[in-house]
């Protein structure tokens, strides 16, 4: 088998688990607090990666084991490892948002976000939820190679 192929596979795996742990095995409290820049926000962050490290691994191992990939347990380990150190980085929030002034998307990052003082715009289809989630496909994109070729 390729390290194509095994790319592929491992990819598609990642990316599922990506949005599985994201939406549905997050807690709200870890949602909500994750961005603070506090011993809180970094611990619900933490919690939050640490979940979400478990569901990659999980998908990551299913597919490594159903269609015998040949995948080195050293090339597991370091997707894995680019996977969460670039999670939790991004899910500070603070750290995404000053990428996108320095590269000069703040607009872009603000875009369709609730007025301060206002509920106006309740929804996730916001500017920083785009960034953040293309930034998530990059790194996991990073990680399935890293994979697929150790």
């Amino acid at each position: 088998m390729t390290a194509a192929v095994t790319f592929a596979a491992y990819l598609g795996a990642l990316l599922t688990a990506h949005n599985v742990a994201d939406h549905w095995v997050q807690t709200h409290h870890q949602a909500l607090t994750k961005g603070a820049r506090s011993r809180e926000g970094a611990r619900a962050c933490l919690a939050h990666v640490a979940t979400y490290t478990a569901i990659t691994a999980a998908f990551g191992a299913l597919v490594w084991v159903l269609l015998d990939l040949p995948i080195t347990p050293a090339g597991f380990v370091a997707g894995q490892l680019v996977s969460a150190v670039t999670h939790y980085w991004a899910d500070r929030r603070w750290t995404l948002a000053g990428l996108a002034r320095l590269i000069g998307k703040s607009e872009y990052y603000t875009l369709g976000a609730p007025r301060p003082g206002h509920d106006d715009n309740p929804t996730i289809g916001t500017g920083a939820y785009s960034l953040d989630q293309s930034w998530h496909h990059l790194w996991l994109f990073a990680a399935a190679l890293l994979t697929a070729l150790i």
